[in-house]
């Protein structure tokens, strides 16, 4: 494989100690095959994330596993801005983002990475709801909403939009040094409000169908406020496109993400 296909796999993760280690374990062989180097960002977790990563690095010796602690809290979408930033000064193809509470499987993108057809695209979205995906212990309510969402978000962009933002996404350097998603909202909407400017700056988007389940993950999300930052977004969309150009979206402007590496399993032999 030519070093420009490498990918860095990305793991934000917060107040996820009892799961980060099993994310971790997922990075089997065939996985790794296809990836350079495994990014786990702690967002100054208050319980021992950080600490289960490092043992979780340790563990993995086979692939190289580099912890790193935000600078700040600079919430989900700003620990992405971390990880982009960090895939394009390493020089790598691409980075697929895994959230740290172990509700994706990195193993549902093997098909895309093994035919690579997700050099086709811009971005492999993960896809929860569409026809060979696998949900587990979601409710009958956010999944009668996402659904909703997922059909009112296609008839905006004219496009088939099977999922407004999993946890389990493949970003190609392409859409990173486009730059756009520096002006994204730093909040757990990041996803969300990606998706749209990607389909506003014309990028090539894939959904693949995954699976998700919730067992003792504990989610940090606000379903009425989400739901309204959805609908602005939207009007946002129809009504001003040019918006998803410029940097409206962010309540902290920062110049820079910054991060601190803590241990690297590379390093420690």
């Amino acid at each position: 494989m030519m070093n420009d296909e490498r990918l860095l796999v990305a793991i934000p993760a917060y107040r996820c100690a009892d799961q980060v280690g099993r994310v971790l374990n997922q990075m089997v062989p065939k996985i790794t095959d296809f990836v350079a180097e495994v990014l786990v960002l702690d967002n100054h977790s208050p319980d021992n994330t950080l600490e289960r990563a490092i043992e979780g690095a340790k563990n993995n010796p086979h692939i190289q596993i580099t912890v790193v602690r935000n600078k700040e809290n600079y919430n989900l979408g700003g620990t992405h801005k971390v990880a982009f930033q960090y895939c394009l000064d390493k020089g790598y193809g691409g980075v697929i983002i895994l959230h740290g509470d172990d509700q994706g499987a990195i193993e549902d993108f093997f098909p895309v990475l093994t035919s690579k057809k997700y050099l086709e695209y811009d971005c492999v979205l993960g896809a929860r709801f569409k026809k060979g995906s696998k949900i587990t212990g979601y409710s009958k309510f956010r999944i009668f909403g996402n659904l909703i969402f997922n059909w009112i978000y296609s008839l905006v962009v004219f496009k088939s939009v099977s999922d407004m933002g999993s946890g389990l996404n493949l970003y190609k350097t392409s859409i990173i040094q486009a730059g756009f998603y520096k002006f994204m909202p730093d909040d757990l909407t990041f996803n969300n409000c990606m998706l749209l400017a990607t389909y506003a700056h014309n990028m090539k988007v894939h959904f693949e169908p995954i699976s998700w389940r919730e067992e003792d993950q504990v989610s940090n999300a606000s379903l009425f406020n989400q739901s309204k930052k959805l609908v602005r977004y939207l009007l946002l969309y129809v009504f001003n496109k040019k918006t998803f150009f410029d940097d409206k979206f962010r309540n902290i402007k920062r110049d820079s993400y910054l991060c601190e590496v803590i241990f690297s399993n590379r390093d420690s032999k």
